[in-house]
């Protein structure tokens, strides 16, 4: 039987294996913001080939046409599509659907990958067991709050069928072979930015490893987030945002049934019982907001 993605088949494109690897970048309505991390990426240089795929999702400013134009004029190889549905989930599998490479790497609309970024990412999947990972993510503008970074200088293993913590790899820098996404039916086309739910990037590290496969985080690939985030508010809004998807990523596992299941269920009593009484609250709505929309579904 051919998997399936929201009735369209999961699998690779006649020409999959052309290149060694495909960097996916999701991009929405960022048309003011997107020079740099366009120009970053266009001096990003590989032993083995390799190509970018950019997916606009759906924008409604100039950010197609920027696509466009620096599609033309870059010294890479660079292939623009959209998906008009909304959502990062949605939007990371069509880039995965029409992406060439072996080994599928993400990052983010607003990250700068550092020059050895594609080799370093292809160096971890040197190793045959390794079936995904997520990378180093620092801080660009010292001035931003660190809040989004995972600057940890130690491998962290995941064996197969781990217990997967929320925040350990994130989409902003992530990979995994092209035979473990379309394993696993990709990600959740339910979640992401631009739904009710994030987390889609840690969801399908979960199901991955549910399914089987080792992976970690290794701090050798490595990009720099510029989120321009300072203010109080703005940065409160995000924790806030953060509190809500982690209670409802570890409602998903316990509903899904996965091998660790207890392990989820342990995860989520700790963090609620070793947070302050407020971000408890969101994240517990986070939890029963995501239970609420599954039994919902069920009904349809």
């Amino acid at each position: 039987m051919i998997a399936t993605v929201e009735g369209r088949p999961a699998r690779a494109p006649a020409d999959a294996g052309a290149v060694a690897l495909s960097l996916v970048v999701c991009t929405r309505d960022r048309d003011a913001v997107l020079g740099d991390a366009l120009a970053t990426l266009d001096r990003l240089r590989c032993r083995r080939s390799w190509e970018l795929v950019l997916v606009d999702n759906g924008s409604r400013d100039g950010t197609r046409a920027r696509l466009d134009a620096f599609a033309a004029r870059a010294t890479v190889t660079v292939r623009v599509l959209g998906e008009p549905r909304p959502g990062l989930g949605r939007a990371r599998n069509a880039g995965v659907l029409a992406a060439r490479g072996a080994i599928v790497a993400f990052t983010d609309d607003d990250c700068y990958p550092a020059p050895d970024y594609l080799d370093a990412v292809l160096a971890v999947f040197d190793d045959p067991a390794v079936g995904y990972m997520g990378g180093r993510i620092t801080l660009f503008d010292p001035g931003d709050d660190p809040v989004t970074t995972r600057d940890v200088p130690h491998a962290t293993p995941l064996p197969p069928r781990s217990f997967v913590p929320a925040g350990l790899i994130q989409g902003a820098n992530m990979a995994a072979r092209r035979d473990v996404l379309l394993a696993v039916r990709l990600f959740d086309p339910e979640l992401g930015a631009g739904t009710p739910f994030c987390n889609e990037d840690v969801d399908f590290v979960a199901r991955a490893s549910a399914a089987g496969y080792a992976g970690g985080y290794f701090p050798g690939p490595c990009v720099a987030h510029h989120h321009r985030r300072r203010s109080a508010g703005a940065v409160g809004r995000l924790r806030a945002g953060y509190d809500r998807a982690r209670g409802a990523y570890y409602a998903k596992q316990l509903l899904d049934d996965g091998p660790v299941r207890r392990e989820y269920a342990r995860a989520l009593y700790w963090s609620l019982r070793g947070v302050p009484a407020r971000p408890a609250v969101r994240e517990l709505a986070g939890a029963l907001h995501y239970a609420a929309h599954r039994a919902a579904r069920a009904l349809r």
